[in-house]
């Protein structure tokens, strides 16, 4: 159950208005980076929790948490259309793609949204929910939640240094401030299922010695004269999960040419492939 009380999780305002900069905060909002994004994701992941319900606790208040910030951003989309100078209004009705160009408006949120924020990209592409990763792994799915804040905050930090409005960069040192505090509590999570040594391989549910352990912590390399790869912590040393050595391995192909049948009939092969 979801409840609201009409009421900004964080206070908006925008002193100048730019048509411009609400297109680039549809980024934010429905961009594979954006709000919608991890409100589905932590949203989804809670729903298929199991195990120690304190984890469903902490995504599902994440999840409605993002809501919230997608409710702020619509709200900043929206004043920064709605209060912009009549003469790009005027330039709109007189020549939409000139306007479109110029303005840096996007048309459909005049055109199908009448001056609002929608659930679409800084393209006007709508989110179409493929970046949402609900694995049923808590640990997956914490690591995936550390790399979709990741991305997130950088998204934020490219918007804060796009505008000089002090009000947009009051709203989004809130929200960059929010990115900080979501990447760690994830972290945190992993941490307590264990660290790197207690969650990785991740499922760490699955016993090692089914899988061909000659292979688990070689770092390939496929140089065709087979020089060496640029070495780094991934190629010598312990593994990070505390359960091997890294080596490093010059590949060769360890199978031969594929040969596959011929073409069925009627499968609308050429004749020469039967």
């Amino acid at each position: 159950m979801f409840y609201t009380d009409n009421k900004l999780q964080f206070p908006v305002r925008v002193e100048t208005p730019d048509p411009q900069f609400a297109r680039a905060l549809q980024q934010a909002i429905g961009g594979v980076e954006g709000e919608i994004r991890v409100a589905m994701q932590y949203f989804f992941q809670a729903c298929g929790a199991r195990g120690d319900p304190k984890f469903r606790d902490l995504l599902m208040n994440t999840a409605t948490e993002e809501l919230g910030h997608i409710e702020m951003l619509a709200t900043a989309v929206a004043l920064n259309l709605e209060g912009a100078p009549v003469s790009i209004k005027d330039e709109v009705a007189a020549d939409p793609v000139a306007s479109a160009v110029l303005g840096g408006l996007n048309m459909k949120n005049l055109l199908s949204a009448g001056l609002s924020a929608m659930p679409v990209d800084s393209d006007g592409v709508p989110f179409d929910m493929s970046h949402i990763y609900a694995s049923g792994n808590i640990a997956a799915d914490m690591t995936a939640n550390v790399a979709a804040e990741s991305t997130g905050r950088v998204l934020a930090t490219r918007l804060y240094n796009l505008t000089s409005d002090p009000g947009m960069k009051e709203m989004l040192s809130f929200l960059i401030a929010r990115d900080t505090m979501h990447q760690n509590q994830w972290l945190a999570a992993l941490e307590e299922l264990g660290g790197s040594t207690g969650v990785f391989p991740i499922p760490n549910s699955f016993p090692q010695e089914q899988e061909n352990q000659e292979f688990s912590y070689a770092y390939l390399g496929f140089q065709k004269d087979g020089s060496p790869s640029a070495a780094g912590r991934w190629s010598e040393g312990p593994s990070v999960d505390g359960k091997g050595e890294f080596v490093t391995v010059s590949m060769k192909p360890l199978g031969s040419q594929p040969v596959l049948g011929p073409a069925l009939p009627n499968s609308g092969a050429q004749a020469e492939q039967m």
